[in-house]
């Protein structure tokens, strides 16, 4: 009786800790949301790679007057769902848009290629009607994920990069291919460049930072 009881509350407990967490996460930024006084010139919405470069090298975003919002683990729901908080509100000249790896991962479930372009296409609408110039970015090859072992990405984050470049091209939209710079032979990311196939070390952020200054 004592384990049933025991159980009960254990669930009970779970359950309400789940009710009560953000799923999009606004929290993450609010503070810092709040204590921003000058206009970016550009916000990166993201997921761990966004958020993992501001975290690595602040310099290049201090110095660039660059504002990163990526969290760990998103897909592009998420990153919608937050769109209005963590970059309409700070008013930039530009939203640089990196996402889809997630979503190819299924972290919040299965999600078809066209429907996370609409996602995409839908923060892109946001920041065109809110005077906010668009710019977006490949997602980074993939050719594996250590926390999906049985999924070989590659080919899909391909087709999604096809997917991106091609809407990004017909609408006049900056398209910045990190892809291209960065795919190895089996359609993933080298070693040299991510220890886990996926997230970036320093020396790939640099090669990133190169491409993106160049392209803006």
């Amino acid at each position: 009786m004592k384990r049933i009881l025991f159980f009960l509350i254990l669930t009970a407990t779970t359950c309400i800790a789940s009710a009560e967490k953000e799923w999009a996460q606004f929290h993450r930024y609010a503070a810092k949301n709040d204590s921003i006084t000058t206009r970016p010139k550009a916000v990166l919405m993201g997921n761990s790679i966004t958020d993992n470069w501001a975290k690595y090298h602040p310099e290049f975003f201090a110095e660039n007057n660059f504002v990163g919002r990526g969290i760990s683990g998103q897909v592009t729901a998420q990153m919608l769902s937050r769109f209005q908080a963590d970059v309409i509100a700070l008013r930039p000249k530009m939203v640089i848009i990196m996402a889809g790896t997630n979503d190819i991962a299924m972290n919040n479930g299965y999600i078809a290629h066209e429907h996370i372009l609409q996602n995409i296409q839908s923060m892109v609408e946001l920041a065109k009607y809110h005077h906010i110039k668009p710019v977006l970015c490949s997602c980074l090859p993939a050719a594996a994920f250590k926390w999906r072992p049985n999924m070989t990405p590659a080919k899909d984050i391909k087709h999604l990069n096809e997917m991106i470049e091609a809407y990004a091209k017909a609408h006049k939209i900056k398209y910045i291919d990190y892809y291209s710079a960065l795919v190895d032979e089996h359609g993933g990311l080298p070693k040299e460049y991510a220890a886990d196939g996926v997230h970036p070390n320093n020396d790939c952020y640099q090669i990133m930072e190169q491409i993106l200054l160049k392209n803006l």
